[in-house]
């Protein structure tokens, strides 16, 4: 009954997380307030996730690591670290939630590096999400599953196209020292646009993840066939 009561609040944690995630990156409609509270809400779901989480601190050291486990785990450690030095670079620049904290670091250095690793984080967040999807819905009905991924395949389209005409990279990589929002668009849209790049980020993971699966699958069935003397060509 716990397990299920740490998983139920795990989930919701990690929904909570990505509608903030999306409130976070839509400055231009939320305001400058509301980011610095939204960002420590972020700041404080992401203690609990990693508190719940604990268990797999534990297990870091242990076990055989395959080429899927490499892979979350560098951008489960990458996301966890842009998205730490993501927030005390905004806690540095703060005016309203934390004030006592403004200047800690300079101000034109934390700003510049808040901008490229809030996207960074953006970016990380949605592969951490997609490398968790195939095992998410491995128990969904086939003909659903087929049918959202040829949604989520469109929107993804979609979302890869803003991705570069927003400009996405050019902060990731610190060439643009500001970012340029679109003050008259309308917040459904923004949101949307979001959305949208989210998934096409979740999307390359989804496919990464099952990719990696089922190259790792076949190396296994491979080293299988030749431990017990089993040719496939030799089957009817």
């Amino acid at each position: 009954m716990r397990a299920k009561q740490t998983k139920t609040i795990k989930m919701i944690a990690d929904v909570c997380m990505t509608v903030l995630l999306l409130c976070l990156m839509a400055y231009q409609v939320t305001g400058e307030v509301l980011h610095e509270w939204f960002g420590i809400g972020m700041t404080a779901l992401l203690i609990l996730h990693h508190v719940l989480n604990r268990k797999w601190y534990a297990a870091l050291f242990k076990g055989r690591y395959s080429a899927y486990r490499i892979v979350t785990t560098a951008i489960s450690t990458l996301l966890l670290a842009s998205i730490a030095l993501t927030a005390l670079c905004g806690m540095a620049m703060s005016a309203h939630a934390v004030p006592i904290l403004y200047g800690m670091l300079p101000v034109s250095f934390a700003r510049q590096v808040h901008l490229a690793l809030s996207f960074a984080s953006f970016v990380l967040m949605g592969l951490h999400l997609g490398l968790h999807i195939p095992a998410m819905t491995a128990r969904w009905n086939r003909v659903l599953r087929a049918i959202l991924s040829i949604l989520c395949t469109a929107v993804a389209g979609i979302g890869a196209w803003l991705t570069f005409k927003n400009g996405i990279w050019s902060y990731v990589f610190f060439r643009s020292p500001f970012a340029f929002f679109d003050y008259d668009k309308s917040p459904v849209l923004v949101f949307a646009e979001n959305l949208a790049m989210l998934t096409a980020f979740a999307a390359v993971g989804a496919y990464a993840a099952a990719l990696i699966k089922a190259i790792g699958g076949r190396r296994s069935t491979r080293h299988n066939s030749k431990q017990t003397g089993f040719n496939e060509k030799e089957t009817v």
